[in-house]
């Protein structure tokens, strides 16, 4: 039951964060940034920060527990190993991002005005950043597939 707990959480986390992450998206892709546009992509953040810590707390457990197949299999493995590069892609382009919108968050608490916060070509830099993290995902999910289907085991 374990097992499959652990698939199904790993796999609403995906379509959470995919989600989340587009949204994201489109919320700062309306300019310029107002505060429902602010408010709508705090809102998709929160989901995807919350849906990423799901994601790899799930993963993490999936691949050290050796819940599905032993972790010498993931480790040897060379589609796996492109997804947790794709994954820490992700995770690099995730760090300025949430960083900066911690920053607004903060900012527009103390009573900045949007625009005043939320610089447009930062704005658009998230926007756009969200975009390719979200082309990462679908890799992922390619890669997923693939290995569910027996590529990249080495043997």
């Amino acid at each position: 039951m374990l097992r499959i707990t652990l698939a199904a959480l790993h796999l609403l986390a995906l379509g959470v964060g995919f989600g989340a992450v587009l949204g994201r998206a489109f919320a700062l892709g309306q300019r310029p940034a107002s505060a429902e546009s602010l408010r709508r992509a705090f809102h998709f953040d929160t989901q995807w920060g919350v849906a990423a810590g799901l994601w790899i707390t799930t993963g993490l457990w999936r691949w050290l527990g050796s819940t599905e197949k032993a972790t010498a299999y993931y480790n040897t493995n060379h589609i796996f190993l492109a997804k947790m590069g794709l994954l820490v892609l992700i995770l690099a382009l995730e760090v300025w991002p949430m960083v900066t919108l911690i920053r607004w968050r903060v900012a527009l608490g103390r009573g900045g005005a949007p625009g005043d916060v939320a610089a447009p070509a930062a704005v658009g830099r998230i926007a756009t950043i969200s975009r390719v993290q979200a082309v990462l995902v679908v890799l992922m999910v390619f890669a997923a597939a693939a290995m569910a289907r027996g590529y990249g085991a080495r043997g």
